[in-house]
């Protein structure tokens, strides 16, 4: 009979990680499993490719940035289980499991399956969402505050001044700078793979709430952007729902094609990958297997 073999890829620098908690995932996954700790950006998507030519199981503890890593990486359907340890990890908590990591990971290591789709901006694959305009452009400025001292990011108070003063820096407005293919103009796009489509601590943003893992792809865009608008707009992405005369919507799709009147910031998984003018995000269809 064959061993089973396992590995647990982790992120030190993640907001969540230290030694004590990684003790306790430790503990609470299957014995033998291997732990691999990564050193830099992209170690993740390589250790993926490495071992997911063997193992029967990745367990990732880290935040949504190394997921993304890894399932970018991974050369086959390998059992995944992702354990909640950056600041909002978005991707375990949309799946159900627990906050708390090693409950997650006991979880995790009673072996359910489950099969979700995932999204693809311009070969990029994305678990949970991604965003073209308004949302990356939060993520890159974030990303240049740069790192603690202990190398982690920085956490929620700091994430929510730099809201208000990106939305400062526009005056309150956004203009239509993009087409959606068969939809119309919008002013920025967000695709979701399932709802919540992120957090802002405990609170799920439910704007796009018909979004599920099992379906296609969900596409929310405003037309553009007033100042009136704003607190509208922000109630209707924590209860569920949008205007359907201002906000360009797509439910279930396998195809969604977008081009940008200028070069414009794009975001997955709160991951900044660069700027496009042009965008093919496409539905992958039961494409992973994770642990919950």
């Amino acid at each position: 009979m064959t061993a089973t073999t396992r590995v647990l890829i982790v992120n030190p620098f993640a907001s969540g990680v230290d030694e004590r908690r990684l003790a306790a995932v430790q503990a609470a996954l299957p014995s033998g499993t291997e732990t691999i700790l990564t050193q830099a950006q992209g170690d993740a998507t390589e250790l993926a490719r490495e071992w997911s030519s063997r193992a029967d199981a990745i367990y990732v503890f880290s935040g949504d940035g190394t997921y993304n890593e890894v399932i970018n990486g991974i050369g086959r359907d390998v059992a995944l289980g992702f354990v909640p340890g950056g600041g909002t990890s978005v991707l375990p908590r949309a799946l159900g499991l627990p906050r708390d990591p090693a409950r997650a990971a006991e979880l995790i290591a009673s072996g359910r399956q489950r099969r979700i789709s995932l999204g693809a901006i311009n070969g990029r694959r994305f678990a949970f969402n991604a965003g073209i305009g308004f949302d990356a452009e939060l993520v890159r400025k974030v990303d240049g505050l740069g790192r603690r001292f202990d190398g982690k990011r920085p956490g929620d108070v700091r994430f929510a001044l730099t809201v208000v003063k990106t939305l400062a820096e526009h005056r309150l407005r956004y203009d239509a700078v993009l087409e959606i293919e068969g939809l119309g103009r919008a002013a920025f796009a967000l695709v979701a793979n399932c709802s919540p489509y992120t957090y802002a601590g405990r609170l799920g943003l439910r704007i796009a709430p018909e979004a599920s893992f099992e379906g296609g792809l969900d596409v929310v865009a405003p037309r553009q952007v007033r100042m009136r608008a704003i607190p509208r707009l922000a109630t209707q992405a924590v209860r569920g729902g949008h205007g359907s005369r201002d906000v360009l919507v797509g439910h279930d799709l396998d195809r969604i094609l977008l081009r940008c009147d200028r070069p414009m910031p794009v975001q997955v998984d709160g991951e900044d990958i660069g700027d496009v003018v042009e965008a093919e995000i496409v539905a992958q269809r039961d494409a992973l297997t994770v642990l919950c």
